[in-house]
């Protein structure tokens, strides 16, 4: 068992991208297609927590159900936007890594550099050809 977790979508280019980056530390992760098997409360709750930030914060606002549920009114307590999360896992923004180190939304991907328990091997470029580390395994900033 990895001491790395993704919650990854395939169909997501940042989430295909973080799962790359993950992979180019020599880490194979625990790799959990949360559309199919979507967290539970407690591990969504705890999720949330560890990654300091609100239920709101997690939202994806760019799909379908939010604008259907009018998820953009303020009216939603946590407990119901979490509610709403597990009913509709696509609301869940990804992707979300779990390490040793911290628990983070890697959004850009290369954020999954600050959580990464071992450095990059090498090279790597995002799908897009943004390089995010160079041939030294330095992650390189803009």
């Amino acid at each position: 068992m990895s001491n790395v977790t993704i919650y990854h979508n395939p169909a997501c280019g940042t989430s295909r991208n973080t799962l790359a980056l993950i992979r180019n530390s020599g880490v194979e992760p625990d790799i959990i297609f949360y559309l199919d098997t979507p967290p539970h409360r407690e591990q969504l709750t705890t999720l949330i927590a560890d990654m300091g930030m609100t239920p709101r914060a997690l939202l994806r606002k760019n799909v379908e159900p939010y604008t259907q549920l009018g998820l953009e009114d303020d009216k939603w307590t946590d407990e119901q936007l979490v509610d709403f999360m597990l009913a509709h896992p696509i609301l869940i923004n990804r992707p979300i890594v779990v390490t040793p180190l911290g628990t983070k939304l890697c959004r850009p991907s290369e954020q999954v550099l600050d959580i990464l328990p071992d450095a990059p091997q090498g090279a790597f470029a995002k799908e897009d050809g943004e390089v995010v580390v160079d041939a030294n395994g330095r992650r390189v900033t803009k």
